[in-house]
């Protein structure tokens, strides 16, 4: 009998205490509304990269958790009652931000890696800046899993680099998420209702009073029967797994293509996401058609992707190896420079103009998906708007399907660069320099057509109100 998982969740578990209970006391951490979760995440490092390793434990747990809590917060989310809405433009628009992040930050890490080799590092493998994209776009899995080949073509450490930018990306998602929601605050980019909320005692604190306690889901069920809690977390369940059922299909249907289609399949796990979020709008769809969706209650979902949300935050932050930041550590801090500039200044100023409804919200989950991963950005969004009342997250991920059939060249091409080095042909670098300024040129554009007089008014404000 093992007790691992155990022992990996007790810790988890006690990680995330030791953040409510420093929310609730420490001053600096109530001013900057720092969530429990990332602060546990944090605790989570150190203890997973100096402490644990002595008694066989690795983080290798936290990062298989974060897989599947993913996918159950969107189907937690899907699950919930349809709200009737006028029809937005939103999901486009999120396209559009999505794909010109992608663009950024693929143009820029490319540059930014000419610019070394032609200077001060010559012998620097011309794919380094890609780490930009895998780790910040991407995430940690998808910056080990395209870099690991990178490795066999003379791109020594490649993972780690990758890793790395990861690492750095969630700092700066977390960190810089909770600077520009203060100043969000402050400069009232946010709603005076929210902003009320934010600085109340019980949101400072992370606790509520007496005074302030709630009851925020119902009973569907009959206790003698089946736990109204059980129900759900059931429905969730078989959900996530006919999803992988779906995606399992998908993918031995794409290996009939050969290598490429192998390739596609394989990461088409890493947005499994994307196929959970659909299942669920259609297991949904089918309860309805069936009169039985009265038997599912939004506050139980919400507490369920809330609970998915705060562990994913945790673990992901626990589960990156300090060890990878050692290597290529000044390209990494020019390249870390870079994202931080294109996140922390482009991004805020092309979203606040480019959407026409939850401009704060939206430009925040966005703000998070572009440095962390999606869970950061999740993370984020609860701090602003903690049962996900408004459709910001729901349309975000309406959108990162199209999303993943756009930027699909760009992933398909992602070795170039690297073949440029094996090959001996440069032009194989630029070809993936042009696909990516492309993008960045046509993303332009739509946006020019969307903002219209606001997509350059008001150059001297960061955020357009």
């Amino acid at each position: 009998m093992t007790f691992s998982y155990i022992i990996h969740i007790g810790i988890l578990s006690g990680a995330l205490l030791i953040g409510a209970l420093l929310r609730s006391k420490v001053k600096f951490i109530q001013h900057f509304l720092i969530p429990s979760s990332i602060i546990g995440g944090f605790f989570l490092l150190v203890t997973y990269n100096f402490i644990t390793p002595h008694f066989g434990l690795s983080s290798d747990f936290l990062g298989e958790l974060v897989f599947h809590l993913l996918n159950i917060s969107f189907i937690a989310m899907m699950l919930r009652h349809p709200e009737k809405k006028e029809k937005s433009r939103a999901v486009s628009d999120n396209i559009i931000a999505i794909l010109l992040q992608y663009g950024f930050q693929v143009a820029f890490g490319l540059i930014l890696t000419l610019v070394l080799i032609y200077t001060v590092y010559p012998d620097l493998f011309p794919a380094f800046g890609l780490a930009l994209p895998l780790g910040f776009e991407l995430g940690p899995g998808q910056a080990y899993s395209i870099s690991l080949p990178w490795e066999s073509m003379g791109f020594e450490g490649a993972t780690s680099v990758g890793l790395a930018l990861a690492a750095i990306g969630f700092l700066v998602g977390s960190i810089g998420g909770v600077i520009l929601i203060n100043i969000g605050v402050a400069h009232g980019w946010v709603d005076a209702e929210t902003a009320a909320k934010l600085r109340s005692r019980g949101v400072r604190t992370g606790f509520l009073s007496k005074d302030e306690m709630r009851e925020s889901s119902k009973f569907t069920t009959d206790s003698e029967s089946i736990d109204s809690f059980t129900y759900h977390i059931a429905l969730v369940m078989v959900t996530y797994i006919l999803s992988s059922l779906v995606l399992l299909i998908v993918e031995k249907l794409l290996s009939f293509i050969g290598p490429l289609g192998v390739e596609l399949a394989n990461s088409l796990w890493g947005v499994n996401f994307i196929f959970s979020t659909f299942v669920a709008a259609g297991v949904r769809q089918l309860m309805i058609a069936l009169h039985i969706h009265h038997t599912v209650d939004d506050g139980t979902l919400n507490r369920i992707n809330g609970l998915s949300v705060d562990l994913t935050v945790a673990a992901s932050l626990g589960s990156i190896s300090l060890v990878a930041i050692a290597s290529y550590t000044v390209p990494i801090i020019l390249l870390t420079l870079v994202g931080i500039i294109i996140t922390c200044v482009i991004l805020p100023f092309y979203a606040s103009r480019l959407y026409d409804d939850h401009k704060f919200y939206r430009m925040l989950l966005l703000f998070g998906t572009a440095t962390g991963t999606l869970p950061t950005g999740l993370s984020l969004l609860r701090v602003v708007d903690p049962d996900f009342k408004t459709p910001v997250a729901q349309d975000y991920v309406y959108a990162a399907g199209p999303v993943f059939f756009l930027v699909l060249p760009i992933i398909v091409c992602a070795n170039l660069p690297a073949y440029s080095y094996v090959q001996n042909n440069p032009l194989l670098f630029y070809a993936l320099l042009g696909l990516s300024l492309l993008y960045t040129f046509v993303c332009i554009v739509l946006y020019i057509i969307r903002g219209k007089e606001k997509a350059f008014g008001k150059m001297r404000h960061l955020f357009y109100r």
